[in-house]
């Protein structure tokens, strides 16, 4: 079965270019900004929209994300909410991949048949959930994957080549290489590295390798782009939109346009990637 996210890989791979991947947190900071953000989303570059499942203890993510997760928490976004996101969002947009992100307890709570269908039903399209290890996947991997979804596993820079197997085994869409070790949204990734590690992951799976973690700027996803199928850029987004709310937290005028510029200025540098290999 060909999903949205294999589609939009293979259309991009045959354009010659790097997939540029956004971050954003559902329902942050409200559910209405929260749509108003994910509707403008593909129209400013965006290829592949990576939406976030609020969660309490996000023990993988950075202060911005962390953040961005209570806001929407405060807001009372819930995992139903979520879904009902994308439901509204493909209303209008039938082609742009949405990937859920998150942890593994609002999915357990919620029930993962019952998720996996409501998932699909909303449209819905792949899952990266960060602390379920291989190990584990007949908890949610194999379950998603043979209701259609894709389930994207995360390598590390610590993932060597005796582990990336098992990493890489059960994992479909996409590859998402963490370019550093830690936290979301910290360190700037050594862009050598990125390159010698994805062109590694790569002799291991067809697959296509998008980076993330530490990419901020038109420069970072130029970088990137040069050396990877795919740019994911969030911490930085979800900055954009805290940077924009009034002292109570709300957002404001300028919330989604701050946010959708810094895409537009993210998705220049990834064609300007296509123009340079391409010279």
């Amino acid at each position: 079965m060909t999903t949205r996210i294999d589609s939009r890989f293979a259309a991009l791979k045959a354009e010659g270019r790097s997939a540029l991947v956004t971050f954003v947190m559902a329902g942050d900071p409200g559910y209405e900004t929260s749509l108003a953000i994910l509707k403008a989303l593909p129209d400013a570059g965006a290829d592949v929209i990576e939406l976030g499942m609020p969660f309490s203890d996000p023990m993988a993510d950075g202060p911005p994300i962390q953040a961005a997760g209570l806001r929407a928490l405060k807001g009372g976004q819930t995992l139903r909410k979520t879904l009902d996101l994308v439901a509204a969002f493909r209303q209008g947009d039938r082609d742009t991949p949405i990937v859920l992100m998150g942890y593994y307890n609002p999915i357990y709570i919620y029930g993962v048949d019952r998720f996996l269908k409501d998932a699909l039903d909303a449209g819905v399209d792949g899952l990266i959930v960060v602390d379920l290890p291989p190990e584990e996947d007949a908890e949610l991997c194999l379950p998603a994957l043979r209701a259609g979804l894709n389930f994207i596993r995360l390598a590390t820079p610590t993932t060597d080549d005796r582990r990336l197997p098992t990493v890489l085994g059960n994992t479909s869409g996409f590859v998402y290489y963490v370019s550093v070790t830690g936290i979301t949204g910290v360190a700037t990734p050594d862009f050598d590295a990125v390159a010698t590690a994805v062109a590694r992951i790569k002799r291991h799976t067809e697959l296509p390798v998008a980076v993330g973690f530490g990419v901020k700027t038109t420069e970072h996803a130029r970088a990137v782009a040069e050396g990877a199928d795919g740019v994911v850029v969030g911490s930085a987004l979800v900055e954009a939109v805290r940077t924009t709310l009034d002292a109570d937290g709300r957002a404001t005028e300028k919330t989604v346009s701050t946010v959708t510029e810094l895409v537009s200025s993210l998705a220049a540098g990834v064609r300007a990637a296509r123009a340079i290999a391409a010279e």
